[in-house]
């Protein structure tokens, strides 16, 4: 469990934490400091939202009967399926052009004005604060986790992305970015399968989806929860030992479709066609 958080919380932490390091890079290279009083408390503000989505999500589970907790925990566990699948591959198709365009739009909101670079700045960094407060939600609830493990590890992740990114600001440390985001997406794939069988669970609970008794296999007295590799892995990969025929098909499926077009090489742009040769005499 402490992983997998720390993971959510590494990934897109530096996400953010680049998207911020970025914005105030392009502002004191263009010598126009005077702005950052803007883009802190729009990044403040997405921080502060993101937070209390994360509060709000506890409190309104906790109210609900068992049937609606589990029909909300499973829509929002798909839901955060699909955020972090649009997420790992929209960073590795922008990685290399993420900060020429936050350049542009920050170039822009300056002319606008102040508020537009706060809005730019609270944009910036809010939708990744609400991915993660989703993803991370849904990660904790798939863990049946009481203790305060999930959160040590999240806090972990974002203060090593916030230190990270702080050194590759200064110039401390260099690194190939594109191969991080591709490593951690690959981690994230089969966190997200995880993710996605145990919100499939939910909703075979609560009586949404059929199945809940027809299970795949049942590794209880081979491989329990309770045992340190059992809890290794359900803190990692979302291991249940009772798993049922869609947990396992859906599981199978994501990993077996999405690891594969994560990893396809992406497609290079075709040089220019050389110049015609001088027609003979």
């Amino acid at each position: 469990m402490v992983f997998s958080s720390a993971l959510i919380g590494l990934r897109e932490g530096l996400e953010a934490a680049l998207v911020v390091s970025i914005l105030v890079a392009f502002l004191v290279k263009t010598d126009r400091r005077h702005a950052l009083r803007w883009v802190w408390p729009g990044v403040g503000a997405a921080v502060l939202l993101s937070i209390a989505f994360g509060a709000v999500l506890t409190y309104t589970t906790a109210q609900l009967s068992f049937e609606h907790q589990e029909l909300l925990g499973g829509s929002l566990s798909i839901v955060a399926v699909v955020f972090v699948t649009a997420m790992i591959f929209w960073m590795r198709k922008a990685s290399k052009s993420i900060a020429a365009e936050l350049r542009g739009k920050m170039d822009d909101a300056l002319n606008v004005g102040p508020m537009a670079v706060l809005l730019l700045s609270f944009l910036a960094v809010g939708r990744e604060g609400l991915e993660t407060a989703v993803f991370f939600y849904s990660t904790v609830q798939a863990a049946q986790s009481d203790t305060v493990q999930p959160l040590i590890g999240f806090a972990v992740g974002i203060v090593a992305a916030v230190l990270l990114a702080w050194l590759l600001y200064k110039g401390a440390v260099r690194f190939n970015l594109a191969k991080f985001f591709t490593i951690t997406g690959v981690l994230l794939v089969f966190v997200a399968a995880g993710v996605l069988g145990y919100g499939l669970h939910d909703l075979q609970e609560a009586a949404f989806l059929p199945g809940i008794t027809t299970l795949a296999f049942d590794a209880s007295n081979v491989l329990p929860e309770t045992s340190w590799y059992g809890a290794l892995l359900k803190g990692i990969f979302n291991y249940s030992q009772q798993t049922t025929v869609l947990q396992a098909i859906a599981w199978v499926a994501y990993v077996v479709i999405v690891l594969p077009l994560f990893l396809k090489p992406s497609k290079k742009t075709a040089p220019a066609p050389a110049a015609a040769a001088a027609s003979k005499e």
